[in-house]
């Protein structure tokens, strides 16, 4: 992937209308600037990513990486997984992010398989695989349909194999729920958003990205069956689950 980065300039000025965000055009161009600026720990995240699909990658298996946008996790788990005969399968629902996930996929010299797709991860048969991610996209989904696309996950997945969840969450403390809070957007701010950007992106967002809290994932992940759900990762409000079938 490219080290130049689009500075992200998409909310710095007032907007008349403040319409549902959406990964289109306009986004993919500065996405990699605005995922910096607005995920803590983002970096570090997608460097052990490559690391958890070094450990758990089974050799001849898929590997899925839902909601790719464009690649950074399918790149890092291509350069540590050690089996050559596994096949990672990318998908974005984003004309836009698939486009520049598979330049930025061609880029790159690994010998790893990867097949980059447009389609909507809730119409997918997983098969043979032994890590599925989902970083950053199941908040995406209506909560009502979430169950059903983790169940077909797990439907797919090997024995042994594992689910990385990764997700801005909630807290039932209230007093924890404003401190972390507070520090996301003081992180932000230190990124060089205005109170505007946060603002309007906010807004944006409201109605698109909709949060649950730990505990609700680890229940839901324990109620498909697997076997086993850590919390192996935090920072701020957004944190990472690894669910073992």
């Amino acid at each position: 992937m490219s080290d130049k980065q689009t500075p992200d300039a998409i909310y710095a000025k007032p907007h008349e209308q403040i319409v549902d965000f959406e990964f289109n055009a306009a986004v993919a161009r500065v996405f990699p600037d605005m995922i910096r600026r607005s995920v803590p720990g983002y970096s570090t995240l997608i460097t052990m990513l490559g690391l958890l699909a070094q450990e758990y990658a089974q050799p001849g298996s898929n590997i899925y990486d839902l909601g790719c946008s464009l690649g950074a996790a399918s790149l890092s788990m291509r350069r540590r997984i050690p089996h050559h005969d596994c096949h990672i399968i990318a998908v974005d629902n984003s004309e836009a992010m698939v486009a520049q996930c598979r330049d930025n996929i061609a880029d790159d010299i690994s010998p790893i398989e990867v097949d980059v797709l447009c389609a909507d991860i809730r119409e997918l048969k997983f098969e043979r695989a032994s890590v599925v991610v989902l970083n950053f996209t199941l908040q995406f989904l209506p909560p009502e349909q979430r169950l059903q696309l983790l169940q077909n996950i797990y439907a797919g997945l090997l024995p042994g194999g594992v689910l990385v969840l990764s997700e801005k969450i909630i807290f039932d403390d209230a007093d924890e729920a404003e401190l972390l809070d507070r520090l996301h957007l003081t992180f932000k701010k230190a990124n060089g958003y205005s109170e505007l950007e946060i603002s309007q992106k906010r807004s944006a967002l409201e109605n698109v990205l909709i949060p649950e809290s730990l505990p609700q994932h680890h229940q839901r992940l324990k109620s498909i069956g697997f076997k086993q759900s850590s919390s192996w990762f935090q920072c701020f409000n957004f944190a990472s689950i690894l669910a073992i079938k």
